[in-house]
């Protein structure tokens, strides 16, 4: 061959390279690839999501986060993805990765009692490839894991597994689209679908909605009804498949918007209906929604109702009935289901314990009461029942002595029913079970009030739902939780058992389908709503109800304790604690939801205690009989409450915290010099069962544990000062006197040993004194001149890093010193009585000083430089508030209690006008 053929070959070989380079980017490139059509059509669901930094902060805010990352599953992507940032040095790659991508993630089932989940994220960028690149090169070189490829149908997959268990995922990417999956399979349908394009995508019926524009959407869900039932076989026992087949006979897809508002999950969207011949769609067609009128007979112990809303229940029956033993039944049966109307629902009672099978009732509505009894009654006689009764309160439970009468008169999926069967009628509703043992208790709700619509939980739960409509399904999950353990297939059980918390969020779940006006043509479509919803700041109490306002939350009693923040992980805002004149006790969750409440046997004595007990967090809080501690979800400790001796009325308390190898102990002020200290387990320790001092305290103790010793601080009024070990013994060096009265509390600044631990005091004559734990006085200096009656105390911000002075003088002048001695304001009020004040310090200057004047009942918030913030004063009934800094904003959050409202005040801090803002 010639050089110059060579050389020509060589440019055509480049030229042709370098055309299909620019086609492919101009052409085949520039085509977005549609992830929809990706997906599997075998697909159950579908979630898409794209704002994931807004999406997990809503996350946070619901506190749904911190149920997901209690799941293995998240729990295992969790430390994934911590992995991937060590060995990439970054931190949350994970989260900027996935940005405000388009990802979608859909469930398949990939065989008998399993699925698995398929991922799609779009690579945007070059870096984000080579992001991907670089992260599979790392655990490539890491010594747990084993990275290899191998190519199918021209895409090269590849794998990374873990060595010792051999799980892990496989990807590859298609034109900057990674194609993730645990499940090497579903990877292999993926690209059998690109061998094939033309093909119909999952949501092309759905091709001209896209949910995500929306502001308030936090993702899109697609639900294949079609695919549903063998995918609950996975988790349940074949004998439910029946109720589940529901839903499939009334919609095959449907796309819907997720939205997480407060104390509830919302998806609203459409349905397209089932097509099937047979399809309980085709049976219903054209009948309208009915609303849910059996609410007045539906018992409070209902796990779950599911019920069908049609003119004709009738017509819900195949063409093929259960066979009658003769033509007098059959007869009796095709009267009585002529005289059914509206509503038919298939209910389960809340069952005691999973061994035992729930009750199961079928509820039906009447038109006329009178007739259906006179046909009931022939029916009875044509089957040769007895005509004996058992009565409940104003009603009977009739035997009716053949089986299965629900399908007779409703058709299959009111089956199940195998006994001879009873039935009872309250008012225009028949109620059938398969014997007068699971009637009786749903009988006793029924006469005694306990229904739904007697219920305010309930009742504002149904205010929520569509009043109209076809099908609805309602969920209890407290009620069901036995029922679901005793469907479940055996080997699911545990995972439920491991969820429970997530399971249990929200109380109240329902899914309804409502049919169009016109249901013919493409707009004939369900419109579907599923709500997941843990009921709002309404509870019962003693004394009345508690109701939620645009401003706050009001209580049916006013409050008499500041309201006490909670931190809690993960979330925007705090929760809140707060006490009421009844002694209630009330827990609020970030959302503005009262999550438990308990009834005390007197009122708060000094600040609510953060005390771990068991490895979890909780509240220690104190009555002047009575010590109690409460978990996040208001559950009592072990061994509490602490009862104190009839001798002692608690003045304070004080703890150690839990270290771990012994319980945490607890000092008790009795009043007049007197102090008890216990352990958590009710232990008392000797030499304090009192520690008597001759003079009272000038404020509550200080427990201190220093390089593992205990020191408890005892300021006394005559300006001596005790250090005390756990056995009651004085350390040396004390007590010391600081030469003049005290009427505060020290500023500790803790050290690892004795001698570097420090505390400050001010004196009644206005002398700032540090000394150490050696009993050494370090520094003595003057703060401030002084006057007959003038008294000085010590306010220390909320986290005890810094602190202020303040000084009351007796003709209503008070002064605020910081740290450095430096006078920071100076206020006079008209009424001479002691102000409660407190101070808040989040850095960077943002300081604020709140005075509360009991008189007028009204709070002042001074800021760093000691101006009135706002030029503007709130109200305040108690002795307290609780502020915190909201950085995006620029401004103050404030809570106050006005009589009977808890209420949240957003107050900028650059001079615009506070804003009320909501309890979550």
């Amino acid at each position: 061959m010639s050089n110059k053929l060579l050389v020509f070959l060589a440019g055509l070989l480049l030229l042709t390279a370098l055309g299909s380079y620019v086609y492919y980017r101009r052409t085949v490139a520039q085509v977005p690839v549609d992830a929809w059509s990706l997906v599997p059509d075998d697909a159950v669901l579908v979630l898409a999501t794209r704002d994931h930094p807004t999406l997990v902060r809503h996350l946070r805010e619901t506190q749904l986060w911190d149920n997901l990352a209690a799941l293995p599953y998240f729990q295992q992507v969790e430390e994934n993805a911590q992995l991937l940032d060590s060995l990439t040095n970054s931190r949350h790659n994970l989260l900027r990765f996935l940005g405000r991508k388009t990802v979608l993630a859909s469930v398949h089932i990939t065989g008998p009692g399993s699925f698995d989940l398929l991922y799609q994220v779009p690579l945007n960028t070059v870096r984000e490839y080579r992001q991907v690149r670089a992260a599979a090169e790392a655990l490539a070189r890491h010594p747990r894991f084993r990275v290899s490829s191998r190519t199918y149908q021209g895409h090269v997959l590849t794998a990374v597994q873990e060595r010792g268990n051999g799980s892990g995922v496989t990807y590859f990417n298609y034109r900057n689209h990674l194609i993730i999956s645990s499940n090497p399979g579903l990877i292999e349908k993926v690209i059998a679908r690109i061998g094939h394009p033309g093909q119909a995508s999952v949501a092309a019926d759905f091709r001209n909605i896209d949910y995500l524009q929306l502001r308030e959407v936090d993702a899109t869900l697609l639900v294949n009804y079609r695919q549903l039932p063998p995918f609950l076989d996975v988790f349940f026992r074949p004998e439910l498949r029946p109720s589940a087949q529901v839903l499939t006979g009334l919609g095959r897809n449907g796309l819907l918007e997720v939205q997480l508002a407060g104390n509830k999950l919302l998806m609203n969207g459409f349905t397209n209906p089932e097509t099937a011949r047979d399809a309980l769609h085709q049976r219903v067609h054209g009948q309208a929604a009915q609303r849910l009128g059996m609410a007045e007979v539906v018992s409070l112990r209902t796990a779950v109702l599911m019920h069908l809303g049609v003119e004709q229940p009738g017509s819900l029956r195949t063409g093929r009935p259960l066979a009658a033993p003769d033509s007098a039944t059959a007869s009796a049966l095709d009267s009585l289901g002529r005289q059914f109307t509206q509503e038919a629902a298939l209910c389960y009672l809340a069952a005691p314990s999973p061994r035992q099978a729930p009750a199961r009732l079928v509820l039906v509505r009447c038109q006329n009461p009178t007739r259906v009894a006179t046909l009931l009654g022939q029916l009875r006689r044509a089957l040769g029942a007895s005509p004996a009764f058992e009565r409940v309160g104003p009603y009977q439970i009739h035997s009716l002595g053949l089986p299965e009468v629900p399908a007779r008169l409703l058709g299959p999926m009111f089956g199940g029913f195998p006994a001879a069967g009873a039935v009872a009628q309250v008012g225009h509703y028949v109620a059938f079970a398969d014997d007068p043992a699971a009637l009786r208790p749903w009988l006793q709700d029924v006469a005694a009030g306990n229904v739904w619509t007697r219920s305010p939980t309930q009742v504002a739960f149904l205010q929520e739902t569509q009043p109209l409509a076809r099908f609805s399904l309602f969920l209890d999950t407290q009620n069901s939780w036995n029922v679901l353990l005793r469907g479940l297939r055996e080997e699911r059980r545990a995972g439920l058992l491991r969820n429970e918390t997530l399971f249990k969020r929200f109380p109240q779940v329902t899914l309804q389908l409502v049919p169009a006006e016109v249901e013919e043509g493409p707009a004939g479509q369900y419109f579907t709503q599923i709500l997941l919803r843990r009921p709002a700041a309404t509870v019962a109490t003693q004394t009345g109800s508690l109701t939620r306002e645009t401003s706050g939350l009001r209580f049916p009693t006013p409050l008499t304790s500041p309201p006490v923040l909670v931190s809690v992980a993960n979330a925007r805002t705090p929760g809140i604690l707060a006490q009421d004149s009844a002694h209630v006790l009330h827990y609020i969750t970030p959302e503005g939801i009262i999550a438990w409440s308990d009834t005390l046997n007197g009122p708060l004595v000094g600040p609510v205690r953060r005390l771990a007990l068991g490895g979890s967090q909780g509240f220690l809080v104190a009555t002047p009989s009575r010590v109690y501690h409460y978990d996040v979800q208001g559950r009592a400790a072990p061994h509490f409450p602490l009862n104190l001796p009839d001798s002692v009325q608690a003045s304070s308390l004080v703890t150690s915290g839990a270290d771990g190898r012994q319980p945490a102990r607890l000092l008790v002020g009795g009043g007049g010099g007197n102090f008890f200290l216990f352990d958590t387990n009710g232990n008392a320790l000797p030499g304090w069962q009192p520690k008597r001092l001759d003079f009272a305290p000038a404020a509550p103790p200080h427990y201190l544990t220093i390089g593992g010793s205990d020191v408890l601080v005892v300021l006394l009024e005559n300006g001596y000062i005790f250090a005390f070990d756990r056995a009651g013994g004085t350390y040396p060096g004390f007590p010391i006197s600081v030469g003049a009265r005290l009427h505060t509390a020290a500023f500790v600044e803790a050290g690892p040993t004795l001698q570097r631990s420090r505390l400050t005091v001010v004196t009644q004559q206005g002398e700032r004194v540090q000394f150490n734990l050696s009993g050494y006085i370090l520094n003595r200096n003057r703060l401030s001149t002084w006057t007959r009656g003038t008294t000085f105390r010590i306010i220390p911000d909320q986290l005890q890093r810094s602190y202020v002075v303040a000084r009351q003088e007796p003709t209503g002048q008070l002064t605020i010193f910081d740290a450095a001695g430096r006078r920071l304001l100076t206020r006079h009020f008209l009424t001479a009585d002691e102000k409660p004040v407190q101070f808040f310090d989040y850095g960077s200057g943002r300081r604020l000083v709140a005075i509360t004047d009991p008189g007028p009942q009204q709070v002042y918030l001074f800021d760093a430089k000691g101006q009135l913030l706002n030029n503007q004063t709130f109200p305040s009934t108690v002795g307290g508030v609780q502020a915190t800094y909201d950085v995006g904003a620029n401004a103050w959050q404030l809570y106050h209690v006005q009589g009977r409202q808890l209420k949240r005040v957003l107050v900028p801090n650059d001079g615009r006008l506070p804003l009320a803002a909501p309890l979550r």
